[in-house]
């Protein structure tokens, strides 16, 4: 029973949403805008946690970021008018996922070409392999082994 509780304690705590850090003051009266403000903040990185959404960080300047993508929104700005006025403000790294653009093109296809060589390597040792062992005739049993074998098959024989 104490398992099984334990279990069900578990899985509760992992079914729980993320803690945000966003205020109750920074909250919109609108639920759909706010619903919108939400998803931005998620696609935009703290400049002080690096490595986190502004939607998440408790830092002073996501704070200040998504009071201004409130701001953005309330005046009437789509999204997109919101993401760029951000990037024409702060740059590309305040995008947590850069937009596919010549300057991002080698970050983009960097993962998917080593991969695709990688495999192109694999694939070309592995038919390398096979080509060396395929030229290399098998030398023939010597009087010894072929004695060994002969009597190995006639015990077989023998048991069967």
């Amino acid at each position: 029973m104490r398992r099984m509780m334990s279990a069900i304690v578990a899985l509760m705590l992992l079914a729980l949403p993320a803690a945000h850090a966003v205020q109750p003051d920074e909250i919109m009266s609108d639920p759909v805008k706010e619903a919108r403000a939400r998803d931005l903040s998620r696609e935009l990185r703290c400049m002080v946690c690096q490595n986190q959404s502004i939607d998440d960080s408790d830092a002073p300047l996501a704070r200040d970021l998504r009071l201004l993508v409130r701001e953005r929104i309330a005046a009437g700005d789509s999204n997109s008018q919101v993401l760029d006025f951000l990037v024409a403000r702060y740059g590309e790294f305040v995008l947590l996922k850069p937009r596919f653009e010549r300057q991002t093109m080698l970050l983009w296809l960097l993962a998917p070409l080593l991969l695709a060589g990688g495999g192109f390597a694999l694939w070309r040792q592995n038919r390398r392999r096979a080509q060396e062992g395929a030229d290399v005739p098998t030398p023939p049993l010597t009087p010894d082994e072929q004695a060994r074998l002969a009597a190995l098959m006639s015990e077989d024989a023998k048991s069967s």
